[in-house]
C-alpha cells in the first residue's frame, strides 16, 4: 500500500513535470532537442519494452552512458517499471565497472553505443549475471533499444513504483577503499528534488548545462530543472571551448562544475572574450576550491558561485549560497555552507555527543533522503548509521551561526609527533598562495614523526613557488606542527572520476612496502 505521508517516487514526479509543460523544450544537445511531450512519449515506449521482460521488482539495471537525454529517460522508464537503476561511472576502469555490475547483481545493462561501444562489449561478455543488454544505437552485441521502441509503438508511461521499491543503487567513489553501493528505496529518494529546489538558488526558466556526468551529482539537477519548466542542455564531456561557446549561444543561466573545471576555464584564453552575462548560478562541489581562484572567478565571471556539499550516502547536506561568496569576508569561502532545511546536522564526538561551537567533530546527518543502507554490507551500514545518525566521516567545526568548515576526512587525519593534523587545514592555507594552482597534503612515513606532513603542489602556470616560503606560510598561520616537512612539485594531481584528488593513489607511492594500509 502506498504510504499516506511519503513523497511520490521521483519517476512519478518526472511524469508530472513533463505533463505540465508539454510544448517546451526539455532537453537540447548539439544537433537536436526533445520536448517535454516527446520525453514523456519516449519514456512510455521504453517502459513498454522493459515491462515485456517481466523482471522481478527491484532488479538492478546498470547504465553506461555519456550525457544524453534518451539514456536519462531510460532510467526513468526503468524506475517506473519497479526496477532499480545503478549508473556505471563513465570514466571508471573496466575492473571497477565489472565489480559494480557483479556486486549489484545487475540483470540488465544499457550501453550508449556511440560513446562506449567497445567497453560495453567487454562488459557484456564478461559480467556475470547480466541477462539482457540493450544498446542505444546499433552494436555487434545486445539489442538496439532505439529500434525496439520503434517496433513497440506508442505507449503511455505509468508509475508502478511504490515507496518500498528500490529506486537507486549509487556507488561511492572508492577513494578510501572498495566502492560501496548506497541503496535508496523511493521512500528515501523521493524528496531529493524538493530539497534542492528549496535551498539551491536555481533560476526560474532554468537553462541548465550538464558538463559533468549525469550519472553523478550533475544528474541530480535534471529533475529540479524540469520541475521548474526549464531546459537541460547536454554536452558529452568537458571541452572548455565548447562549454564557453554553449553558455554564450544558448544563454545558459545555470551549470555545475567541479573546481578543476573552473580552474581550466579561468586559464583559458577564450574566457575574456566570451559573453557569460546570462549566468546566474554556477554550482561547484566534489572537492574544496582554492579561495584565491574563487575570488578570481567572482571577479571575472560574476557573483554567481554557490558551493554544494553532500555525499553518495546523503545529498544534499549544505549549501554556501551566492551571497556567502563575498570577497570582503574571505573566511567564509572556506566553509562548505549552511545546512539545508531538509537536513538536521550536528557535529558529534566519538561518543555521538555534540561538541562545543568551534570544536572539531564528525558531521552527522538526519534527513529523509539519507540512504537506507549499504548494499550487502550490514557491518558497515551499522557503523555508518549508528545511534540514529548518518556518520559522514567528514571532520568539521561549526561556527556560532551553524556554517560548517570541513577539516578533513576522518580517515585522512595525519598523526605527526603526537599531534592530530587535518590535511584540509594545511591545504586551505597553501591554496591561498598566489603561485599555487592546486595542492594536496598527505602523511608520509617518517621514523622521527611517525607521519610527516607532506605537501604535493601544482604551481600556477609560469610560477615557481619557493618551498620554504610555502612551509613558512603554514607555520605562520597554523603553527610548526602543521607545517609541511617537505614540499613536492608535480604537473598534475591524480584525480578520481568525480573530480576529487585521489589521495589513495597519492599516498600509495609514499607507503609502498610499509605495513600501514594505503586507504
Amino acid at each position: 500500500m502506498t504510504p499516506l505521508n511519503a513523497f511520490p517516487p521521483g519517476c512519478a514526479q518526472t511524469l508530472r513535470a513533463l505533463a505540465r509543460y508539454p510544448s517546451q523544450t526539455a532537453f537540447a544537445w548539439p544537433g537536436g532537442s526533445l520536448s517535454y511531450q516527446g520525453a514523456a512519449d519516449l519514456i512510455g515506449r521504453m517502459q513498454s519494452v522493459f515491462m515485456q521482460l517481466a523482471l522481478p521488482p527491484g532488479s538492478r539495471v546498470a547504465f553506461l552512458t555519456a550525457n544524453r537525454a534518451d539514456t536519462w529517460c531510460a532510467g526513468v522508464a526503468a524506475q517506473l517499471s519497479r526496477l532499480a537503476i545503478t549508473w556505471l561511472h563513465p570514466l571508471g576502469s573496466l575492473d571497477d565497472q565489472l565489480f559494480q555490475l557483479e556486486d549489484s547483481e545487475a540483470q540488465m545493462l544499457v550501453v550508449d553505443a556511440a560513446a562506449f561501444r567497445d567497453r560495453g562489449g567487454e562488459l557484456a561478455a564478461r559480467a556475470q549475471g547480466v541477462k539482457t543488454v540493450f544498446t542505444l544505437g546499433a552494436a555487434p552485441y545486445g539489442r538496439d533499444l532505439l529500434a525496439a521502441i520503434e517496433q513497440a509503438g506508442h505507449a503511455t508511461a505509468r508509475s508502478f513504483a511504490g515507496a518500498d521499491d528500490v529506486a537507486t543503487l549509487n556507488y561511492t567513489g572508492g577513494t578510501i577503499g572498495k566502492s560501496k553501493g548506497a541503496l535508496r528505496t523511493h521512500r528515501e529518494y523521493g524528496g531529493f528534488a524538493s530539497a534542492i529546489l528549496a535551498d539551491f538558488e536555481i533560476p526560474d526558466g532554468a537553462r541548465y548545462l550538464t558538463v559533468a556526468p549525469i550519472s553523478h551529482v550533475a544528474g541530480t539537477k535534471v529533475l529540479p530543472t524540469l520541475m521548474r519548466g526549464g531546459t537541460v542542455h547536454m554536452l558529452k564531456g568537458f571541452d572548455p571551448e565548447a562549454v564557453l561557446s554553449t553558455i554564450a549561444r544558448e544563454r545558459i543561466n545555470f551549470t555545475l562544475f567541479v573546481p578543476t573545471m573552473i580552474y581550466v576555464l579561468l586559464d583559458h584564453p577564450a574566457l575574456s572574450r566570451t559573453d557569460l552575462s546570462s549566468l546566474e548560478l554556477v554550482l561547484y562541489g566534489a572537492s574544496a576550491m582554492s579561495p584565491s581562484r574563487l575570488v578570481e572567478g567572482i571577479e571575472r565571471i560574476g557573483p554567481v558561485f554557490s558551493q554544494l556539499y553532500g555525499q553518495t550516502e546523503c545529498y544534499p547536506v549544505s549549501v554556501l549560497r551566492k551571497a556567502d561568496h563575498d570577497p570582503r569576508t574571505p573566511e567564509l569561502l572556506l566553509s562548505c555552507g549552511f545546512p539545508i532545511a531538509a537536513c538536521e546536522v550536528k557535529v558529534l564526538d566519538d561518543n555521538d555527543e555534540e561538541v562545543r561551537t568551534g570544536e572539531a567533530g564528525e558531521i552527522c546527518v538526519r534527513a529523509p533522503h539519507v540512504m537506507a543502507g549499504y548494499w550487502k554490507r550490514p557491518d558497515i551500514t551499522a557503523e555508518t548509521l549508528k545511534n540514529g545518525w548518518l556518520h559522514t566521516g567528514d571532520i568539521a567545526r561549526a561556527d556560532e551561526r551553524g556554517y560548517l568548515f570541513i577539516l578533513d576526512r576522518k580517515k585522512d587525519m595525519i598523526v605527526s609527533g603526537g599531534f592530530n593534523i587535518f590535511p584540509r587545514e594545511v591545504e586551505d592555507v597553501l591554496s591561498q598562495h598566489a603561485d599555487v594552482a592546486m595542492c594536496a597534503v598527505v602523511g608520509v612515513p617518517d621514523d622521527k614523526w611517525g607521519e610527516a606532513v607532506t605537501a604535493v603542489v601544482v604551481a600556477r602556470e609560469g610560477a615557481s613557488p619557493d618551498p620554504d616560503e610555502l612551509i613558512n606560510l603554514v607555520k605562520g598561520r597554523k603553527g610548526s606542527a602543521h607545517a609541511p616537512k617537505q614540499v613536492q612539485f608535480v604537473t598534475e594531481l591524480p584525480m578520481t572520476g568525480v573530480g576529487k584528488v585521489d589521495k589513495k593513489a597519492l599516498r600509495a607511492g609514499f607507503w609502498a612496502g610499509r605495513d600501514r594500509m594505503v586507504g
